[in-house]
């Protein structure tokens, strides 16, 4: 048994990009030479994609990580047989969507005995979820039922940004009435935690505020800032958390991305999402902390649109993988 990080990525919507860019990925040498990758997805889909990429691998099937070879050149899948062979290309179906939620509670099953040390997620669709009878908002929220996580968050990270979320897929009018100071307070823990177990001693961390101009000390908005944000940041910074805000979002994150800051406090979905893809969906990773294990993932959905046609870039999954491995726990 390989002594490096064993790795599983999970196919997510076999409909969608994910087999493409996961033969692409796996064509890089250089994945396996820093961890023992392998996919839990279904067999022939992979086939399929690599048929359509033209990287020349070989897909073998297994059952069991134990069966796992981890060379360059073949790509072991756990593979689990739930996809038709012709299961067409861009289209939302019941059965991608089931099969995406049991892909990846296969890996998560393998995180929790100890048989992997992280798992690396291609992008599932969230209609497709519902219809296979899986209602959660994403990968997040599963994995977060499926280990009995109850605090959690979304971080998005870039070459030079990085960005965690106070919430994340629900309405904006939602999104104000489920922040509240304890929350915000928990998510600048997670920040903390996660960038010094990373290797960064002493965090900058940066909270944005919800109205415009963090509310202009009441001008705008009904006092979120000072309701919802202000006790949390108060409390991180009696506890030693190098933090200030709220501040800001439409300058702050011009601030942190020129290095004022390590990390930003996003209060909803697209107040985070929002930078990070203008800075290039390629470069993006989404990492899920205060799990307890390794997860990252692309920071891109299914791309129905091109799903099929071999031109959809494996940059962010290179990316996410070489994220997991920094993050999983060494073996040896």
């Amino acid at each position: 048994m390989s002594e490096k990080p064993r790795i599983a990525i999970t196919m997510g919507d076999g409909a969608g990009v994910g087999p493409e860019i996961i033969m692409r990925s796996l064509a890089d040498q250089s994945i396996y030479e820093s961890c023992a990758p392998f996919v839990v997805g279904d067999a022939k889909i992979l086939k399929r994609a690599n048929e359509i990429v033209n990287t020349n691998l070989t897909v073998r099937s297994i059952q069991s990580v134990e069966e796992a070879a981890f060379e360059y050149g073949t790509v072991d899948c756990i593979d689990l047989d739930l996809l038709p062979a012709d299961l067409p290309f861009g289209e939302i179906s019941a059965v991608a969507g089931d099969g995406s939620f049991r892909f990846l509670e296969k890996a998560i099953a393998l995180a929790n005995n100890g048989e992997i040390e992280g798992i690396c997620t291609a992008p599932l669709n969230k209609e497709a979820l519902h219809k296979g009878g899986h209602i959660f908002p994403g990968h997040t929220e599963i994995l977060a039922e499926l280990t009995g996580t109850k605090d959690f968050a979304m971080m998005l990270s870039s070459p030079t940004l990085r960005v965690i979320h106070v919430t994340t897929h629900v309405g904006l009018l939602d999104a104000v009435k489920l922040i509240n100071p304890e929350r915000t307070y928990k998510v600048i823990k997670l920040a903390d935690e996660t960038l010094k177990r990373a290797g960064i001693k002493a965090p900058k961390i940066a909270v944005c505020g919800i109205n415009p101009h963090a509310g202009e000390n009441g001008l705008f908005g009904y006092g979120e800032e000072e309701e919802k944000i202000v006790p949390a940041v108060t409390k991180a910074q009696e506890e030693g958390i190098d933090v200030v805000g709220p501040l800001p979002a439409d300058t702050l994150f011009f601030r942190a991305n020129r290095g004022d800051f390590d990390i930003v406090v996003a209060m909803y979905h697209d107040q985070g999402h929002g930078p990070i893809k203008v800075l290039g969906l390629e470069a993006g990773v989404n990492i899920t902390v205060g799990l307890p294990i390794i997860r990252t993932s692309v920071d891109h959905g299914t791309a129905f649109d091109i799903a099929g046609k071999g031109i959809a870039s494996e940059q962010s999954l290179i990316e996410a993988m070489r994220q997991a491995i920094d993050l999983a726990p060494k073996r040896g």
